[in-house]
């Protein structure tokens, strides 16, 4: 691997790791408030539903896909678990519900499978199609949030240690185990060789998991819960994915969540309105796009240049 080519697969990483610092540092010297443990365990729990369904996100955009599904699918999933694990469960009863959630994403995973393979639809329009009906459902089932969540599986996924969530820790483990795989392996090499195929359809709309950590958050079945399909795509960018596919880090893909939740953080504490966040999000992705793919800008332009020169020279 070429030395520009290695430095195009750190820099996403070194520039999210670099952003978080800076922002983390400047934050810290203006509001005392931001270094509390308090706030710094909000912050890293409020970061693991998107890095985890960005995580998935991530894999989709690898092989060349999107699923913009992956947003009412947690809203469902939390839903469904308001009616399935309830402040009456406990212990092992809360199995069957968790069963019922696994059951809810494989069923999905293999709707989007089915639409893709079968009708050849793009993935894009299929997981649409897939988000208008998840969207739906949850709003059948609950049209306002009502309907607690057991406190036995929200205090479960938020133990923390001093600040540090387990959870997150956990995450942090799995992006870098799933990195090395990534990079290391057959099997990393040929996902990011592959194009919109069967491997990538299998991936797409699997974000149970994700779901889990969101009802840990909102702990009521709510169907308006957060925009996961924009950001998780923002954070999988931010991250080094490429659109085109065959490219990406999920521990890049982690360190954007990261920013991005950091983002949100920070503007209540200098009380800046939340529209900020959306601006910035969007500039960030044009910024990262131009920066992560200018070896490729430059070849083109290139490549335009030495083609515009050699038919002047034969005209």
């Amino acid at each position: 691997m070429s030395l520009s080519r290695r430095f195009q697969g750190w820099l996403p990483l070194l520039l999210m790791g670099a952003l978080i610092v800076a922002l983390g540092a400047f934050t810290a010297t203006k509001e005392e408030a931001f270094l509390t443990s308090f706030n710094l365990n909000n912050l890293l729990l409020a970061t693991l539903p998107l890095a985890l369904v960005s995580l998935g996100q991530a894999t989709a955009l690898l092989v060349g896909g999107f699923d913009v599904s992956v947003a009412a699918l947690m809203t469902f999933c939390v839903v469904v678990a308001s009616y399935t694990m309830t402040p009456t469960t406990s212990g092992w009863g809360l199995g069957p519900g968790a069963l019922a959630l696994i059951g809810v994403g494989l069923a999905t995973g293999i709707f989007n499978a089915v639409i893709i393979r079968v009708f050849r639809l793009p993935s894009i329009i299929a997981t649409l199609g897939t988000f208008s009906i998840l969207e739906g459902a949850a709003l059948l089932l609950r049209d306002h949030p009502e309907g607690p969540i057991s406190t036995d599986v929200t205090d479960t996924l938020t133990t923390s240690v001093g600040f540090v969530p387990l959870a997150f820790v956990g995450v942090a483990v799995l992006a870098v185990l799933a990195d090395l795989w990534l990079y290391r392996t057959r099997g990393g090499l040929a996902l990011r060789a592959v194009g919109l195929d069967e491997t990538s359809s299998r991936r797409l709309g699997m974000a149970t998991g994700r779901a889990v950590f969101l009802a840990a958050q909102v702990q009521i079945g709510s169907p308006i819960i957060g925009n996961f399909a924009l950001e998780s795509i923002a954070a999988a960018v931010l991250g080094g994915a490429s659109l085109a596919g065959g490219r990406g880090s999920y521990v890049g893909t982690l360190l954007a969540a990261l920013f991005l939740s950091l983002i949100d953080n920070v503007l209540p504490l200098f009380h800046q309105p939340t529209e900020y966040s959306e601006m910035t999000i969007g500039l960030l992705i044009l910024a990262a796009l131009v920066l992560y793919e200018s070896p490729q800008l430059l070849a083109r332009l290139r490549t335009q240049g030495r083609l515009r020169r050699e038919g002047e020279a034969v005209t």
